[in-house]
């Protein structure tokens, strides 16, 4: 035993994801996760933590835009000067530009999405408490992949909606604008796979291009700790995870919805609570690899420690973005209702994990009294997740033909849609 800085007594390394301190309390290094005692907090405590601290970040952000010396801010100010210069241009009058709007526009929608009860759906819960089993957690880690993988490309099909032909109300800035929002994206879209590189003599081998860390790659890291080979870690999806990857699909691509409403579902509905239930799931497979004596190392869990912190700079990024075309309440409410057609599915998602992997039931969206907030207004989802589960391939999901005919779905509608 030695001493600490703090003057408290170490203990011992369980591998590299914590230290077990003498009294038998756990400490997770910063290389894991910045919240040293994580296993320490409840759930509840675990949101409202990331809820105060992305609030924070994205205070800072903003104070930083006000700073005359911020290069982003003078790019966006040479950007309005242009359109104060073209009559009407509304860029001028932008929300960026007036003190406290774009701050009160991100708490709006923040509030709106982190206070949604499927950050703190029961398997997160259940999984973070460790009341999970070795076979439990590698059936999850199965079927969560299938979330994993097929989501991935969601980013670049909601980059792919902004363009040079595209509607947009700046003038002779609806070109920077588009480009700017497909930077964004392109961004996130690299981060995924592990490909971004800007000059010749940086560009991989073909070699190196194909064996890219892509967070697909860091997943399949994670069956190496649970002792799955390769040729078992592919499956068929589950009904409830093959809705949840055609809504987070349709929403980003389908001409269905809106530029903005794709923005939004890659953004503020597929960013914003990740870090906080990637967490739940990241403590609880620390608790459980520690109280069942399973190897698992940083390597092995490495996707879950990246999303937790790189996942908050994207939300913020996408935020960013997102304000540029919402200039309406109408915008705002058409964000909600995209973020909640997104949550919707990862609640059902969920469910469907919790009875399969615990062999429960656990209530469904519709019966746990959904504030009104979150019905969806209209009902274009529900057609469009129909008609895509009759468009999947055999063998993609479990009993594919039922799949194809299946009527129900995940949302919780408004009175009178």
């Amino acid at each position: 035993m030695s001493m600490t800085a703090e003057g408290r007594t170490a203990g011992t390394l369980f591998s590299d994801l914590a230290e077990v301190l003498a009294d038998g309390s756990i400490r997770l290094p910063e290389a894991v996760h910045p919240m040293a005692d994580l296993l320490e907090l409840s759930a509840e405590q675990v949101l409202a933590r990331f809820k105060d601290s992305q609030q924070a970040d994205f205070s800072r952000v903003i104070q930083e835009l006000e700073d005359p010396a911020n290069p982003l801010h003078r790019m966006l100010h040479e950007l309005r000067a242009i359109a104060a210069a073209q009559p009407g241009n509304p860029f001028a009058q932008h929300r960026l530009f007036a003190p406290g709007a774009l701050q009160a526009m991100f708490l709006d929608l923040h509030n709106h999405v982190m206070e949604h009860p499927v950050w703190r759906h029961p398997f997160f819960v259940r999984v973070f408490e460790g009341r999970i089993t070795q076979p439990q957690l590698t059936a999850f880690a199965l079927h969560y992949f299938n979330q994993i993988k097929n989501t991935r490309q969601c980013v670049a099909l909601s980059l792919g909606r902004f363009s040079g032909v595209m509607a947009l109300p700046y003038g002779v800035l609806n070109e920077r604008i588009s480009e700017l929002t497909q930077i964004v994206l392109a961004q996130l879209v690299a981060d995924e796979y592990g490909v971004g590189s800007h000059a010749v003599e940086d560009y991989p081998t073909m070699g190196g291009l194909f064996q890219s860390t892509t967070h697909i790659v860091m997943y399949r890291q994670l069956f190496e700790g649970l002792g799955v080979p390769f040729e078992q870690q592919d499956i068929p999806m589950l009904p409830g995870v093959a809705d949840n990857v055609l809504t987070q699909r349709l929403v980003a691509g389908s001409e269905e919805f809106t530029p903005l409403e794709s923005l939004a579902s890659v953004g503020l509905g597929m960013e914003w609570g990740v870090p906080e239930f990637f967490s739940l799931l990241l403590g609880g497979m620390i608790r459980f690899a520690k109280e069942h004596h399973v190897p698992l190392t940083q390597r092995h869990l490495f996707v879950f420690i990246a999303h937790v912190r790189y996942d908050v700079l994207h939300a913020i990024a996408v935020m960013l973005v997102t304000s540029f075309y919402a200039r309406e309440q109408q915008d705002i409410d058409a964000i909600k209702n995209a973020t909640n057609t997104l949550m919707a599915a990862r609640y059902g998602m969920m469910t469907e994990l919790y009875r399969h992997v615990f062999g429960e039931d656990c209530p469904a969206l519709a019966a746990i009294g959904l504030d009104a907030r979150y019905h969806l207004r209209d009902r274009r989802i529900e057609v469009a997740l129909r008609r895509a589960r009759g468009q999947v391939a055999d063998g993609t999901v479990q009993d594919a033909t039922a799949y194809r005919a299946r009527q129900e779905t995940p949302y919780v509608f408004a009175a009178g849609v």
